[in-house]
């Protein structure tokens, strides 16, 4: 029989085992081998030698990711008690490096994973990057934050924010409304990253000028795009031809970051994704940058990585069942001629 004391003095411990120790009720679910006691600021773990070091390398797992991350979910909890690391993907806020831009309120907005700080990192080495991921990621909003940096440290002069207006079940000409009012939906997730960094009346008085310009993809057509900071949002929907347009549009002094999620093409079927194509050609050039972000860098609800996974898991047991399905063809014997 092996007994453990851990001292937790100077954390919540409120934070640490969850209100009405829902917390605390994980570890003893997940190890009712050992019997677990928490008082004061300490806890105290008493069972076979094999279980406790076990669960004792857990709590201080989870005492570690309180300390510098400040907070503890309860899905932070069920992964740690699952085996991962969450310094494996996140960043604390004692290392990830430097604020990329004061938000509303003076709210510091950072990288929070560590494929994100490779974003920042590579923007700030390339003149293009191409940030590629899933839903939730932080591919559009850590674009808009360096766009904002970057306008109020008048590295630029204007932000440009774009996006294709493809129709994802709707057609876009029966949608009641002038043009501008058809084509705000699609462009609402930048204004919304932009209202989280600077006052919406603020916004308004820089689109008013054209400090800061939202608009459809065709819209870049026959311009030069220079010294301004311009982002173009789920490119995955984009042809090869957009997308050669729009990268032949970048003048001289031209910062750019291009996003998309090549999980999510709604464009017709037989159209290639540009972005597709355009990441087979240009990865390899030099300014021009590429970050892969993946599901463990999903910083939305809780539940957004469980379900992506679970879709690529449904896919890949697809694609596997289509492969078998068509050796099984290919070696079955022909029937024989009449």
């Amino acid at each position: 029989m092996s007994e453990i004391i851990l001292n937790v003095e100077g954390l919540d411990m409120v934070g640490l085992l969850g209100e009405n120790n829902s917390k605390l009720n994980l570890l003893r679910k997940a190890f009712p081998e050992v019997k677990i006691v928490a008082r004061g600021s300490q806890i105290k773990l008493v069972g076979e030698k094999k279980y406790t070091q076990h669960l004792k390398g857990v709590v201080e797992l989870m005492m570690r990711t309180l300390k510098e991350y400040e907070e503890l979910s309860t899905q932070t909890v069920k992964d740690i008690i699952n085996g991962d690391n969450p310094f494996d993907t996140k960043l604390s806020n004692r290392t990830n490096g430097q604020v990329i831009v004061y938000g509303l309120g003076g709210k510091p907005i950072r990288a929070r994973t560590k494929n994100q700080k490779m974003l920042v990192e590579a923007s700030e080495s390339n003149d293009v990057v191409f940030a590629i991921g899933p839903a939730g990621t932080g591919k559009t909003y850590t674009a808009v934050a360096l766009a904002v940096r970057a306008l109020k440290n008048r590295v630029v002069k204007k932000i440009i924010m774009t996006r294709p207006a493809v129709e994802a079940g709707e057609n876009l000409g029966f949608l009641p409304g002038d043009l501008k009012e058809k084509v705000d939906p699609y462009l609402r997730p930048l204004y919304d990253a932009l209202e989280d960094m600077i006052p919406m009346e603020k916004v308004e008085q820089f689109i008013d000028k054209r400090v800061i310009e939202v608009a459809p993809l065709a819209f870049m057509r026959g311009r030069t795009l220079d010294n301004a900071f311009i982002i173009l949002d789920e490119a995955q929907n984009s042809t090869t031809t957009q997308l050669k347009m729009f990268l032949t549009r970048l003048g001289p002094s031209a910062k750019c970051i291009i996003t998309g999620d090549l999980s999510q093409i709604d464009l017709p079927r037989r159209v290639t994704s540009g972005l597709r194509r355009s990441l087979d050609i240009l990865g390899g050039l030099d300014g021009i940058g590429v970050v892969r972000l993946k599901p463990e860098d999903v910083v939305r609800h809780r539940l957004v990585k469980e379900i992506i996974i679970a879709y690529n898991e449904a896919k890949a047991k697809a694609q596997e069942e289509e492969e078998a399905r068509q050796l099984e063809e290919k070696d079955r014997p022909s029937e024989p001629g009449l």
